[in-house]
This record gives structure tokens, sequence and C-alpha cells, in this order.
């Protein structure tokens, strides 16, 4: 685009922001002059949450950009590869990344990236979050938390557990808790959540850490038990299950969450546009449940400056981890 053209995209834009939007096909520019599809890179493979999430608000942002918007899986790397891709785009509004709780890692376990997250980023919106939650198999003796640290303690190296890989927020997690508890528990990386699970409930592992997302059917199902949670507040769906701070672990709190950034240097009425589609996209009828039920998601919806905060919070709090603990991605 010509600066000319850039400058009226920027104005027809910033009008359209302050528009009333309504359900039906909106009569608003592009987000973008017609050239190609709007890409959503997802940095990982098809089938996990942030795939899902994608694909959930895709069909929404369609209809209030008015452009065809196509979810690109670019997988490898602890997230890193479709990252870099997003990164290194131009930023002309064409292409944009929406990824997971383990972005915030990714500088701590992955020395020598070839990009910076604050510089070659510009946030967009927090979408939201879901708590970590510790499962065992019902016939565990471990009904919450201080009973698998106890056993934890009177069995050192026993008591093991699954993660969905070396370095997730999962594993963190656990660091964490072994930290304050003085316990030491073998850690099963898995590659993939379904992995983990199915360990879990064959008894070949103690317990694991996983999303709510991820543990959710398998604990209504009867499969697994919930023992403890670490969000800021107890689920809906695991109203009777503590989360650690009520289990005396002030602090510990642990989220999936899941985020969409923008090559940096796109123009900021681009960001607003994108951040007011995907608000209208998740706050309608059908995506906000499924938001809330199949991912157990506390929606936020935040706007740039509030996920750019809260990216620095969760930076600094794992990359610690990380760092104390000489953890290296598998």
């Amino acid at each position: 685009m010509n600066q000319r053209l850039s400058r009226r995209l920027a104005l027809a834009l910033a009008g359209a922001a302050l528009a009333p939007h309504a359900h039906a096909q909106p009569s608003v520019p592009p987000l973008v002059p017609p050239g190609g599809p709007i890409r959503i890179i997802v940095p990982f493979a098809a089938g996990g949450s942030t795939d899902a999430v994608a694909r959930l608000v895709s069909p929404g942002l369609t209809q209030r950009l008015g452009q065809p918007v196509v979810v690109e899986n670019r997988s490898g790397a602890a997230g890193s590869i479709g990252t870099d891709a997003v990164a290194k785009a131009a930023p002309d509004g064409l292409t944009w990344l929406l990824t997971f709780d383990s972005h915030a890692v990714m500088p701590a376990l992955l020395p020598g990236l070839p990009f910076n997250l604050t510089r070659d980023l510009d946030p967009v919106m927090l979408i939201g979050g879901a708590p970590y939650v510790i499962a065992v198999r019902p016939d565990k003796p471990y009904r919450d938390l201080a009973e698998l640290v106890a056993a934890a303690k009177a069995r050192p190296d026993a008591v093991s557990y699954g993660s969905t890989g070396n370095g997730t927020l999962g594993h963190l997690t656990m660091m964490l808790l072994q930290a304050r508890t003085g316990t030491s528990m073998p850690h099963l990386a898995y590659r993939g959540g379904g992995l983990a699970v199915n360990d879990t409930i064959a008894g070949h592992i103690e317990a694991m850490i996983g999303s709510a997302a991820l543990l959710a059917p398998h604990i209504s199902g009867g499969s697994l038990r919930a023992i403890a949670q670490f969000g800021p507040q107890r689920l809906p769906g695991l109203a009777d299950v503590a989360t650690a701070e009520e289990a005396g672990f002030p602090g510990l709190q642990a989220e999936a969450w899941w985020g969409v950034f923008a090559p940096a240097g796109t123009p900021a009425p681009l960001v607003a546009r994108m951040n007011a589609a995907l608000r209208e996209t998740l706050s309608e009828p059908r995506p906000r449940p499924m938001m809330e039920e199949t991912q157990q998601a506390r929606l936020v919806l935040s706007d740039p400056p509030a996920l750019a905060a809260f990216l620095d919070r969760q930076v600094e709090v794992w990359g610690k981890v990380v760092r104390e603990n000489a953890i290296r991605a598998d």
C-alpha cells in the first residue's frame, strides 16, 4: 500500500471501529485491501485447544472483517516456528498469531530465539484462561492436594506425575509445588495430552497435570478424579475441588491461556478492528458457551495494553522457574 492509501484506510477503519455492529452480515470496510485471505497462524498442530479456538472464531471474523479468514497450523519447536513466521510477516493486517501459554516460556526455554516477544510482536487480545488441574485415577488414595504431598514426602521419588511436555506450564507448576513442599516427584513428559491421560487412567503414573479443557471430559466421565485446581477461583464444573491457594499455597496459580498477536508495526486501527471483531465473535451465543464449557475458559477479552502487561508477568514468573531449575525443551 502506498502512503495515501494507508492514510485513507486508517481513517475508514477508525470510523468503522466506532460504529455499532450487527450480528448479521455487516457492511463495514475490509480489514485490509483485497489481495489474499487473512491468516491466523496457530504455532501448534491441528487438534489442540489453540487450534480449536482459532477455528471457532474464524467464521465470525470472516463475517465481520469482510474477507476470508483461514487458520494455518505451523507447529514445531515449542511453538517458536509459527511464532517466528508471524514475527517476520509484513505488518499489513493479513497475518495474525493465536497462541497458547507456552508463548511466555519460550525466551527462557529456548535460548537464541530468532525473534523477541515484545519487540517483534504487538499484543492484540488476551482471550481468556483455564486453570491447570491435577487429576488421578479414581482408585488412587489421594483425595486432595495435601494427601498427594503427604504421599510424596513419605515415599520420595515414588509418586510420579505426567505433563504434556518438558517446560510446559503444567511441568513448571509441579516444580513450584515441589520446591514449596520439599518433595521430589518423578516427571514423565508426554508429547500430547491424550498420551498422558491414557497412562494416568491405566495406572502407569500416579497423577497428571493438564489444563481443565483437557481433563474435564475424563473427570465428568468418571475415569479421572480432580484433586486440585490452580485458577484464581473454583471452576463451576469443579466446585468441590479446592484451589491450590485454598489448600495452603498462596500465590500458586497456573492457567492455560490464549492470546492474539500481530507483527510489530501493524497499524493501530487494524489492531483495534481485529480486537473488536474478536470481542464481538466471542460474545455471541454459540462461541461463548463453547469457550466456557468445552475449553473451561474464563473469558477476558482484553485490550492490547492488558495483554502486554499480562505477558510481562507471565514471562517473569515462569522464566524464573525455568532458569532456576535449568529446564530445557525436549
